[in-house]
């Protein structure tokens, strides 16, 4: 009896030990907490796309902004901790709206591999407070790492989840179910619908059928489906009535010479067609059109695109330190890192990648100019080499790239995808009675967009987190857990 008595003990003990670790473990990684919070002397970019306001005080009160007002004039409730932070720019959280928890493992079918203590700290590093899913192939574990986050016992970004992916028979890897038809489609939506998730990805082999019927059981629950088609071309998707597509112009089949219906054309098919295809010509502004009409939100992704074929010595902003960037390297496995560089190393550098990248960028503009609603996300798959945090900077980053100004590529990350969300009332922007969810970077991104890399505090509901020290913490993690 004696000795149950003292295991029974024992077991309390580390049980409370247990309880009492996530508090603990998260006080390491404050930069600030505290009822009240001023940041002074600070240039304010507020994710509208207005202009930079300079010298600025943003006040913190309970979670939300207070104040914004300049510090010449800016009322500070008494008690409130101050930061200095002049020479500094305080952002809108990004609102990441392609972002995976898993990553790629290689092998042939390719295999992948959920980051669930990795990539929750790095996208909340580097400023990405809110994250879709878009796609899961381990849905309990990201539910259930929402709830913990929820909770208070993990560190990590406010998530949306995306259920499984809805995929068609041809799947290119285990990881996914294939359909059987409509009403295995339907029971996919209905079931996962049930247990928390609150949007649908369809995807490449997707029939019509299915499609269809997977938009009207969402809907009816309302919750809304995007994609990332090549069975389905754009058009034909816009008109079932999806709501988001990925990817921008890089999955859009419909151009393809003699496609056939509900089929994925074989390899290599969709980016030919891509590279002779005229953005100014009838069929592509006929799809803008389509698109801007129905309501379909396109999301860009393009660094997963840059990772994958754009050479070197063709580089934009910034591009040869992103496709090599000694602090993405740092938080890989070995193994990450060895697959990664080994499919960097068989890119030509003679490849005309870069001519197709453009046409997409220029593709994304054109949607934009024409009303449409463009929102951002990083895709950490590919050939390994984007990862959590970083890709969604270098999105940003991409999107000047392609012609935004600065602040027009902030708003397409971090307000555009809290409209889409249906969020822009609480996230987003930075504005008196929002949440709190902000990033704090030395420099000036209006200038220079690549200041944006240079994160320091990320506040999330207003507790400012430290961002080097939760990057150092999942050092040679990602491609492990």
């Amino acid at each position: 009896m004696r000795s149950t008595t003292v295991l029974l003990l024992l077991l309390g003990i580390f049980i409370s030990g247990l309880a009492q670790t996530p508090s603990s473990e998260r006080q390491q990684f404050l930069r600030v907490e505290a009822p009240v919070i001023a940041l002074a002397h600070v240039r304010v970019i507020d994710g509208t796309g207005a202009a930079p306001r300079d010298d600025h005080t943003v006040v913190i009160a309970d979670g939300k902004i207070l104040s914004i007002a300049p510090s010449t004039t800016a009322s500070l409730p008494p008690g409130a901790q101050v930061l200095d932070l002049k020479g500094y720019t305080v952002l809108p959280g990004l609102v990441g709206m392609h972002n995976h928890m898993f990553f790629p493992q290689g092998g042939s079918p390719p295999m992948y591999s959920n980051m669930g203590s990795s990539f929750p700290r790095l996208y909340l590093a580097l400023g990405v407070t809110t994250i879709r899913t878009t796609g899961s192939v381990a849905p309990f574990t990201d539910l259930e790492i929402k709830k913990l986050i929820d909770g208070g016992r993990m560190i990590g970004p406010k998530m949306h989840i995306t259920a499984p992916y809805l995929e068609g028979r041809g799947s290119f890897t285990p990881v996914m179910h294939e359909l059987t038809g409509a009403d295995d489609a339907r029971r996919m939506v209905n079931f996962w619908a049930d247990q928390g998730a609150t949007s649908f990805k369809a995807y490449m082999n997707i029939t019509r059928d299915e499609l269809r019927a997977v938009v009207e059981e969402a809907h009816k629950r309302g919750l809304k489906v995007t994609g990332h088609l090549c069975s389905i071309g754009y058009r034909e998707a816009a008109e079932i009535g999806i709501d988001n597509l990925e990817h921008g112009l890089f999955a859009d089949s419909e151009f393809v010479p003699g496609k056939q219906p509900d089929q994925c054309p074989g390899s290599g098919a969709v980016p030919a067609s891509l590279r002779q295809l005229d953005l100014n010509s009838a069929a592509a502004q006929e799809t803008i059109r389509t698109l801007v009409g129905k309501k379909v939100a396109i999301t860009s992704t393009l660094p997963v695109f840059e990772a994958a074929g754009a050479p070197l010595s063709q580089s934009g902003i910034g591009a040869a330190s992103a496709l090599m960037n000694s602090r993405v390297f740092s938080v890989m496995s070995t193994d990450a890192r060895v697959r990664y560089l080994t499919a960097r190393a068989r890119v030509s550098s003679t490849s005309d990648y870069t001519a197709l990248l453009r046409k997409a960028m220029d593709f994304e503009r054109a949607f934009v100019q024409a009303g449409g609603l463009l929102i951002a996300g990083l895709d950490p798959t590919g050939n390994g080499g984007v990862v959590a945090g970083f890709g969604d900077l270098r999105q940003v980053e991409l999107l000047v790239e392609a012609g935004f100004t600065p602040l027009e590529a902030i708003k397409i990350a971090s307000l555009n995808g809290a409209k889409f969300l249906g969020e822009d009332a609480r996230i987003g922007s930075i504005a008196p009675g929002k949440q709190a969810d902000l990033m704090v970077v030395r420099g000036n991104p209006a200038a220079n967009i690549l200041d944006i890399e240079k994160v320091e505090i990320v506040f999330k509901d207003g507790v400012g987190y430290d961002s080097e020290k939760l990057i150092q913490s999942v050092q040679g993690l990602v491609g492990i857990r």
